[in-house]
């Protein structure tokens, strides 16, 4: 497999073009991040109009700022008494901090329209201040940090919620710290190697066991199969503004760290992106809660990018960061359609739903938008971006990923289809007496919409952002297009074939079914095998501590048995005050005098 390395090349140009920066030029840089977790300090003591309106701000304005930002433009610093580099402005951070922004923005005013209080928009907008602190940073060191604090600001986030909440949210916090130590120690070998923790000191991260332990570290940010679990059970928790920031930043963070990890692509990480993508959507298929349903299919969807990310071309690498930019348009937007429906009808479930079309027109036609482009229909953001990923597959001979990424697309759109024939098609007769959506969360759902539609049409206002190479990207070939309706019909007649079926079966048994029961009665079982253990220990060290005192007390006693069974009936009449013994007798009490002592010592 030939493999293009377009980001190890941006570091490249980076290291060289960094000693020509005008040292003076360097404090004027202020972090994007610093002005998010800014707001995020005092949004709690504002009044929610204007604590969610400096949200907006701040975040839309990172989104500005990255698109005019200079590139190599950089921010050193010295961190724990190491060489970072705070801010990082390459191709690949400039697109993340785009869409960071701009969907943080749209989701900060969908919230305020959601009567969310300020104290959860705030930990939200931490949660997007240190995603985006992770994706400027320059260096592992400087990276590692943020990313430990998004994962503390996205639990704090979960946890707001409380309920149900707080035990996903428990659950969320343990794999991402487990995930996050892997990765540390990956850094920390990856540094006893190379000498330094600056991108541009080595292409990507060192092989072996750092390149190992690094993959399984960020595999539990983007959904690693085996390693997904926390991601299904903890988005459906919080409140559904909450999720719609849940749903962007974390796993999209972990691609972009893979990429910084794997430059040059790794044909492994490449076949368990196609496992995510078909895994994923299978699962999705079987769920009726609706957010669940769209966490499933978070796995799907990063699948691609892992795959993309994996192959490791100039074409496979844009079409990644491509499907990063679309993916957390239409997946914010649909959570926010799903949200609506939420709030206004109390249901999670699409088996209590149906009919909504006419009670929610708005929000019927966002997730109509929406589903359609995560089904990759032609037209739509998602059809670009999966065509570039799949035409890299196909390109490099990879047909086992690009088969699997085809029938991954299959069960997406019927996945969509189920979910909007349940939630607004079905039982059309059902009248509804709700409240439509508020005009916030229209003006969030209908600027998102706009633009998955904006650059389904016109791909080349996102190709000039991209990474990579886009010149074999060529989205409207007639055998492209034609692939994109060929999938559609298959999901369609899929979903009319197996929509029965699907009705009657649950939500499917998935490894948390045997790891939580695995992780609970292990852990239950080693707590008391310690506890016994630690218990019986202590009552022998008792008994022999009163045994000594015992025999101090009264050594004739504690003496006349066992000097009775060594040395005969002498022993035995030994009596208080008397010291008639032999010599052997008397021996044998000062050597057991001295034992019993030196044990009660002990």
């Amino acid at each position: 497999m030939t493999a293009l390395s377009p980001l190890a090349a941006d570091a490249t140009v980076l290291a060289s073009e960094v000693p020509s920066l005008p040292t003076a030029d360097v404090p004027t840089v202020v972090p994007p991040a610093v002005v998010i977790l800014a707001v995020a300090v005092v949004a709690p003591f504002l009044s929610r109009r204007l604590g969610h309106a400096l949200g907006v701000l701040a975040t839309g304005g990172v989104a500005v700022w990255s698109l005019l930002v200079p590139a190599g433009v950089y921010l050193p610093v010295s961190f724990l008494g190491f060489d970072a580099v705070l801010i990082n402005v390459d191709a690949f951070s400039r697109l993340m901090g785009v869409i960071f922004g701009l969907i943080g923005a749209a989701a900060v005013l969908y919230s305020y329209s959601s009567n969310a209080e300020n104290r959860q928009t705030a930990f939200a907008l931490g949660y997007v201040g240190t995603s985006v602190g992770s994706v400027f940073a320059g260096d592992w060191l400087t990276m590692v940090f943020f990313w430990e604090l998004m994962a503390v600001t996205s639990t704090l986030l979960v946890w707001d919620y409380g309920g149900k909440a707080v035990r996903a949210g428990f659950r969320y916090a343990i794999y991402h710290g487990l995930g996050g130590s892997l990765l540390m120690a990956a850094i920390v070998w990856h540094y006893t190697e190379v000498g330094s923790f600056l991108f541009s000191a080595s292409t990507g991260i060192s092989a072996g066991i750092p390149a190992a332990l690094a993959a399984v570290g960020i595999g539990v940010n983007v959904g690693f199969v085996g390693l997904h679990t926390w991601l299904p059970d903890t988005y459906p928790r919080p409140h559904v503004a909450a999720s719609v920031f849940l749903s962007v930043y974390t796993t999209k963070t972990g691609v972009y760290g893979l990429a910084r990890a794997f430059p040059d692509g790794n044909l492994a990480i490449a076949y368990m992106g196609a496992a995510m993508a078909l895994v994923g959507v299978v699962y999705a298929l079987l769920q009726n809660d609706m957010r669940r349903l769209l966490s499933y299919h978070i796995q799907s969807q990063v699948g691609y990018m892992v795959a993309g990310v994996g192959v490791g071309t100039a074409l496979a690498t844009a079409g990644a960061f491509a499907h990063v930019f679309n993916h957390i348009l239409y997946k914010a937007l649909l959570f926010m359609t799903a949200g609506v429906v939420i709030a206004r009808t109390n249901e999670q479930s699409l088996k209590r739903l149906g009919g909504l079309g006419r009670a929610l027109p708005v929000t019927a036609l966002a997730f109509t938008a929406a589903a359609l482009s995560i089904s990759g229909f032609p037209g739509f953001n998602g059809f670009v971006s999966k065509g570039m990923i799949t035409a890299a597959a196909h390109k490099e001979h990879l047909d086992g990923i690009f088969y699997i990424l085809l029938a991954a697309g299959v069960g997406t759109f019927m996945s969509f289809i189920k979910f909007g024939y349940y939630a607004f098609l079905h039982g059309e007769g059902q009248t509804w007496t709700i409240r439509r959506s508020v005009t916030g969360q229209r003006i969030a759902m209908l600027t998102v919409a706009t633009l998955c539609v904006v650059l389904g049409l016109y791909p080349d206002a996102l190709f000039a952002l991209l990474p990579g190479s886009t010149a074999d990207a060529h989205p409207f070939t007639l055998s492209h297009l034609g692939e994109g309706f060929l999938l559609a019909f298959l999901g369609v007649v899929g979903f009319a074939v197996l929509k029965k079926p699907l009705s009657k079966v649950g939500p499917g048994i998935d490894v948390d079914a045997v790891i939580e029961p695995a992780t609970f009665y292990g852990m239950r079982g080693l707590v008391r095998g310690v506890t016994d253990l630690f218990a019986a220990v202590d009552r022998a060290v008792v008994a022999a501590a009163n045994a000594a005192l015992a025999a101090a007390g009264d050594p004739y006693s504690a003496i006349r048995d066992p000097a009775g069974a060594l040395v005969g009936e002498e022993g035995r009449t030994l009596k208080e005050g008397s010291l008639r013994a032999s010599i052997a007798t008397s021996i044998l009490l000062v050597v057991v005098v001295l034992t019993a002592t030196l044990v009660g010592l002990l």
